[in-house]
């Protein structure tokens, strides 16, 4: 069965208020245009869960479309600075910013990819996460007695993965730094996979390499060209210099809907 479909439908199948895992890192293979579509639709309410953040969060943070943010880190690195919008939001009161490290987000995620609700980390001893976030707790090693720390599983209703090469029925393969995407597509209740190439059915049977996501986690697959642009993607290009700039350049969110016309 084709699970192929238009990117506005399967955004549209996106409830307000869901739980959104975002596939990439940072600047990297980001699904920007599933996340412009978002902005477009005004969802709103959003929990956004996310290893390394950038661009995408901060896009919908000024969208007005999120509610909380699991992350380890929101920035757009060096180049382009911290994630301004994200910030102001979270320092308004507007957006609630779950504070993590990256690895309890991934240790939420495979939590819930095991079908477990928490996850034991060792490396919250000595820290002041555990005070601002109720997504930790000690635990007990009932083997030694050793207070550990729990964190409790991250279970996306959605999430929406960029990928290289997918077929209609939903396989998909990602290419170079798979990031928290795979883990994300095992954690997720569904997957909406955006592909830069719809391949025909027998294309990973006639491979050896196989794809890295099974048909069976994917709800949509969109054709999608670029998908991650202005974000890098994996020898397909690089990052949008003037794009990246001129939203960052932005300063208030009726900016925004002119911003997002000037790149379908």
């Amino acid at each position: 069965m084709s699970k192929l479909t238009g990117l506005c439908d399967a955004i549209q199948a996106i409830p307000d208020r869901a739980s959104l895992g975002l596939g990439g890192n940072t600047l990297n293979r980001a699904p920007m245009a599933a996340v412009m579509e978002l902005a477009r639709q005004k969802k709103q309410g959003l929990r956004l869960i996310k290893t390394a953040g950038g661009m995408d969060v901060d896009l919908l943070c000024l969208a007005g479309c999120v509610a909380t943010v699991d992350a380890g880190f929101v920035s757009c690195e060096t180049r382009y600075g911290l994630c301004r919008h994200y910030r102001k939001a979270v320092e308004s009161g507007a957006v609630m910013a779950n504070e993590h490290a990256c690895y309890t987000v991934i240790s939420a995620l495979r939590a819930a990819s095991y079908g477990i609700p928490f996850m034991p980390v060792r490396g919250l001893q000595i820290t002041d996460l555990v005070a601002v976030n109720d997504y930790f707790a000690p635990v007990a090693d009932p083997f030694t007695g050793e207070t550990l720390y729990a964190v409790r599983a991250l279970r996306p209703m959605v999430s929406i993965l960029h990928a290289h090469v997918a077929d209609e029925a939903g396989n998909a393969l990602i290419e170079g730094p798979l990031y928290d995407d795979i883990l994300l597509s095992r954690a997720s209740e569904t997957v909406i996979v955006t592909a830069e190439r719809i391949v025909g059915p027998d294309y990973f049977t006639n491979r050896e390499i196989k794809a890295n996501i099974p048909h069976f986690l994917v709800s949509a697959v969109v054709h999608a060209p670029r998908g991650a642009w202005p974000n890098a993607c994996y020898q397909a290009y690089g990052v949008g210099d003037e794009a990246v700039r001129s939203f960052l350049a932005l300063t208030t969110a009726d900016q925004l809907p002119q911003w997002l016309e000037r790149r379908l």
